[in-house]
Formats: C-alpha cells, sequence, structure tokens
C-alpha cells in the first residue's frame, strides 16, 4: 500500500530523525524498503520556499534541486502530480485547512486512499484521513 508523505515528515527524515515519531518513523522505513512512498509534488514547492526564505538552510555542497532530489532518491518516493481531481478535491471545502499546500497534500492522500504521514493535528482532526505519527 501507498503511504503519503507529508512536507515536513520528508525535511525531518532527512536531517532531524529525532523530531519523527517512532510510528512516523517506522512507516518511513517500512515504506522505502517497500518502495511504497510518495509525497505530492506540491511539497517540492514548498520546500524551494523554505529555502528562498532562509527558514531551511542548504546543507553543503547541495543547491536547493540536488538536496530535494536526494530526498526522492533516498527514500524512493513516488512523485504525484496536482491532477484536476485532487485540486478539486482539496478545494472542494473537505479539507477545512488555511494552507493551500496541507490542502493539497490531505487531499492527495484521500484521492489515493493512502494513509498520511504528518504531524499536523488539524490533517490528523479528519475523519476521511488515516493519519501516522
Amino acid at each position: 500500500m501507498r503511504t503519503i508523505c507529508d512536507t515536513h515528515a520528508l525535511l525531518f527524515w532527512a536531517d532531524q530523525r529525532e523530531r519523527l515519531s517512532e510510528p512516523a518513523f517506522a512507516a518511513l522505513e517500512t515504506g522505502r524498503q517497500a518502495g511504497a512512498l510518495a509525497c505530492s509534488d506540491i511539497c517540492f514547492c514548498e520546500m524551494a520556499m523554505l529555502f528562498r526564505k532562509q527558514r531551511l538552510r542548504v546543507p553543503p555542497p547541495h543547491t536547493p534541486a540536488s538536496y530535494m532530489e536526494n530526498i526522492v532518491a533516498a527514500l524512493q518516493l513516488t512523485v504525484l502530480p496536482v491532477t484536476p481531481a485532487i485540486a478539486a478535491l482539496a478545494e472542494s471545502g473537505i479539507v477545512p485547512h488555511g494552507d493551500p499546500g496541507d490542502r493539497i497534500i490531505a487531499a492527495t492522500a484521500i484521492h489515493y486512499n493512502a494513509p498520511l504521514i504528518t504531524a499536523d493535528g488539524k490533517l490528523h482532526a479528519l475523519p476521511q484521513l488515516h493519519c501516522i505519527w
């Protein structure tokens, strides 16, 4: 079964694994070994914005692009596009979240009927979403 990753879960796995809960870490490792992890392409827009705002630093010798590409390769991530169906679901009101990126990530998990690795309490509160943290 495919498991969807929120942006912060990917970043924590890459640089701050101690910030992951035990269930989140286990789900990432199990999914990585099975080649079953995925994320929305919006995750990389969020990371690029964090680099631009200097809220995330690129560890040497990486560029923002190589850093993100390394996460994809290391986790064997499938990067899922924002399709018309996912975009419509994200804006349908089913995900009452103020952050459009989080709406898209949650809608992606709902669309694929997949669990979502996230610490976001607003997303954990959604009955139609199975969250791991």
